[in-house]
């Protein structure tokens, strides 16, 4: 029996041979080297470590070599590929640091940089205000009602008792529409949501009536050709004075704080019998020091408005028994009030739209 043949010289295949893999590992260790980019890199790994790249081909060929060559070309072909692999990770090192630097620096904000977003809006104070009013009034039992500033002339006058020779259809108080003959105004006060109230309705009427109102004032730091008001209108069966001075000095406490009272004095509205200017107790020195006192001067009052109770001639107007029915009528300006509360001394700002005003009272959206 012959025996194993030792002499046996394999023919080298030709991608296994030392100069070829000293060839691959170079061109994939430049490739490495060149790579600029993670994105880069992942294609030169796919290029020389991929399943179809030379390093991976010539490993394949180890199989079919004698048993005497494969110890070396295994060797040969892992050494280099562990060279390639060792690169690799080397470079995605150096590419990964690289990335995160540019990153800090292309993606940086410059956090002193003047924003470009747009401002958000603000709810004007007299909103606010107006709101304010609204609720202190409902929490007693009152309901909010509304109207047309637009409005008829027997509505804002006649059903009023301010008969056609009144000074204020003069067009000194008042803006009239065109044509004339239409006879229709801008209203004056609103006193027409308290008419409209007593048409529609049957007593007992317990009504607030905040809106805006409009006069041919000039516009200065204590005038405007429109302003706002608040008017209250009760009718009910036996409704006194009483009942609208206590409903004052409530309203008044609620809106300017605890202790704060109104003093009535005799005065003259057409549309009540008797009236009364109201006048509410200083916020600031409540009438103790009113001598060195800005806010009212001296006087240690506040004007405030005007009230009274519902002159029959207009239940009468309106559809109101006024042997049955009585009640009471006030008006204040919503402007003015805010300006005591808040201790503004010129009114137009109010009025000019700007945000920053309004941001200062807290009323951002």
């Amino acid at each position: 029996m012959s025996g194993p043949n030792t002499d046996y010289d394999p023919v080298e295949v030709t991608p296994l041979k030392a100069e070829q893999v000293d060839e691959m590992r170079e061109a994939a260790l430049a490739a490495i080297a060149a790579a600029a980019d993670l994105d880069a890199l992942k294609q030169v790994r796919i290029d020389h470590t991929g399943d179809r790249s030379p390093l991976a081909l010539a490993n394949r060929e180890i199989g079919a070599l004698p048993p005497q060559a494969r110890k070396d070309a295994g060797q040969r072909i892992g050494q280099t590929r562990g060279a390639v692999n060792q690169a690799l990770a080397a470079r995605q090192v150096v590419l990964e640091a690289e990335h995160e630097e540019r990153m800090l620096v292309e993606e940086t904000v410059d956090v002193s940089l003047p924003t470009t977003r747009a401002r958000r809006g603000g709810r004007h104070p007299l909103t606010l205000q107006s709101e304010l009013i609204a609720d202190l009034f409902v929490a007693m039992g009152y309901e909010v009602a509304e109207g047309p500033v637009v409005e008829a002339e027997w509505l804002n006058f006649d059903a009023l008792n301010l008969g056609p020779d009144h000074p204020a259809r003069s067009m000194q108080d008042t803006f009239w529409t065109e044509p004339a003959e239409n006879h229709v105004v801008l209203r004056t006060q609103t006193s027409p949501v308290q008419a409209r109230t007593m048409l529609t309705r049957k007593p007992p009427i317990y009504v607030v009536c905040p809106g805006r109102v409009f006069r041919t004032d000039e516009y200065d730091a204590t005038h405007s050709p429109m302003f706002h008001q608040v008017e209250g209108l009760v009718v009910d069966e036996g409704i006194t004075m009483a009942h609208l001075k206590g409903t004052l000095d409530h309203f008044a406490s609620q809106l300017f704080g605890d202790g704060i009272t109104t003093r009535f004095r005799p005065s003259y509205f057409p549309f009540t019998e008797p009236s009364a200017e109201v006048d509410v107790l200083c916020f600031v020195c409540r009438n103790v020091d009113p001598a060195s006192c800005r806010t009212c001067r001296g006087e240690g009052w506040i004007e405030w408005g005007g009230c009274g109770v519902v002159n029959p001639r207009v239940l009468t107007a309106c559809g109101v028994d006024p042997s049955v029915y009585s009640g009471f009528a006030f008006g204040m300006g919503i402007d003015r009030s805010f300006m005591f509360r808040h201790n503004l001394e010129d009114l137009r700002p109010l009025f000019e739209g700007d945000v920053r005003f309004s941001s200062s009272f807290g009323s951002e959206i």
